[in-house]
């Protein structure tokens, strides 16, 4: 017997249980210990102020359990009234919808805040019969988005097990794509290097040489306690220059750093350049069991090429010694494919109440769909390594 539960709050859903579902030894798609989906990182985002109700990040997170209590399976949901932080657009169904008589918001966003990095969103615990923990979580899903009169739930990031099943459950799958850098037992950077086509392999050591600007910028990478307040200061005013002079403003405060950089610290590594004995740019990523993350950037001064150096090739530089199989460098950005960052699809899937509208976006995603895979072969064909 299951029961389905939901809680507004990370502090009262307890770390170890929650975690036994988010990191399971056995039958995990993907990354084994995926950062983000951690217990510790979803209540930073909490309790830091990032993803509260103030910001419209309203949680309702689905718990299911057995009949003595224990957590067998759980979903990380927020009830929602934007589409802000979520990096899956829906902005222009949201227009059609109201343009059309209808309330989009609220929606369910089943996600991790902020953050475009496939993972599961489906958490189960070991030893459960998945296919029946999973269907329970779903109709929990649903039972929610009735409950609170949401116009559809929207399950982003998500891994292609889950995208599948989901699918299966009705609801309506959609894809889009980043770039990710694939590890192939290289043993050192030049190694991948001499992957590449002559071209591309002489500008990636000149654009390397240029962003250190002949060696009057250094660059140094921090992880676990040598990642102090004062490097936490440099990289936030970073950050924040760099949100407000292009996204307008910054989801993440301050406080949010301080959290993880104590509950998470080893899952952290720290990007910073430094130049004339002043950090200037900097990159923070998170370390899971076999990917790199790259996630936010920033700088207060422009030099030509530093930014690649600082979140693409310092990033493949560690994932090498690290043995790591895999850099995703966060959402969008065509220019990743010229340093060696390869086309990769993401998921998500979306229950929509309305059957009309339903209906539309239906046939709106699968004219969608076939955009997508075309893209993804044409960016196949620029790749920069050598014909085999």
């Amino acid at each position: 017997m299951l029961s389905v539960r939901v809680v507004p709050s990370f502090k009262s859903i307890n770390q170890a249980e929650w975690d036994a579902c988010a990191h399971p030894k056995n039958g995990f798609e993907g990354d084994r210990n995926n950062p983000f989906i951690s217990h510790a990182f979803l209540l930073a985002l909490e309790t830091s102020g990032c993803a509260t109700p103030q910001t419209g990040w309203n949680g309702a997170h689905i718990l299911v359990e057995n009949t003595e209590g224990q957590l067998q399976a759980a979903a990380p949901c927020y009830i929602k009234t934007h589409s802000m932080g979520e990096y899956v657009f829906d902005h222009a169904w949201a227009d059609a919808y109201h343009r059309a008589g209808g309330d989009y918001y609220p929606k369910l966003q089943v996600s991790v805040p902020f953050t475009p990095a496939t993972g599961n969103r489906l958490l189960l615990r070991d030893g459960l019969d998945n296919a029946l923990a999973r269907s329970t979580l779903i109709a929990g899903l649903r039972g929610v988005c009735n409950q609170v009169q949401a116009s559809s739930v929207h399950v982003t990031f998500a891994s292609e097990d889950e995208w599948t099943a989901l699918g299966s459950e009705g609801f309506l799958q959609r894809t889009d794509q980043q770039f990710h850098w694939l590890n192939e037992g290289y043993i050192s950077f030049d190694g991948f290097l001499e992957t590449l086509t002559a071209r591309k392999r002489k500008s990636i050591r000149r654009e390397r040489r240029d962003a250190v600007a002949n060696n009057t910028i250094t660059i140094e990478r921090l992880t676990g306690e040598d990642i102090k307040e004062h490097h936490l200061d440099a990289f936030y005013e970073f950050y924040t220059n760099t949100s407000n002079r292009k996204w307008g403003r910054p989801y993440l405060t301050r406080r949010f750093f301080s959290e993880i950089s104590v509950s998470m610290s080893d899952q952290i590594l720290l990007i910073l350049a430094k130049r004339d004995e002043r950090y200037i740019a900097g990159a923070i990523n998170f370390i899971g069991s076999n990917t790199l993350y790259g996630r936010n950037w920033g700088a207060i001064e422009d030099h030509p090429f530093l930014h690649f150096e600082v979140c693409y090739y310092q990033a493949i530089d560690f994932a090498i010694e690290r043995g790591l199989a895999r850099v995703e460098a966060g959402a969008q950005g065509e220019h990743k494919l010229a340093r060696g960052y390869r086309p990769s699809l993401t998921y998500s899937a979306h229950h929509i109440a309305d059957p009309n509208f339903r209906r539309a976006i239906a046939d709106y995603l699968q004219r969608e769909r076939l955009h997508v895979d075309m893209a993804k072969d044409e960016l196949n064909e620029m790749m920069p390594f050598k014909k085999v």
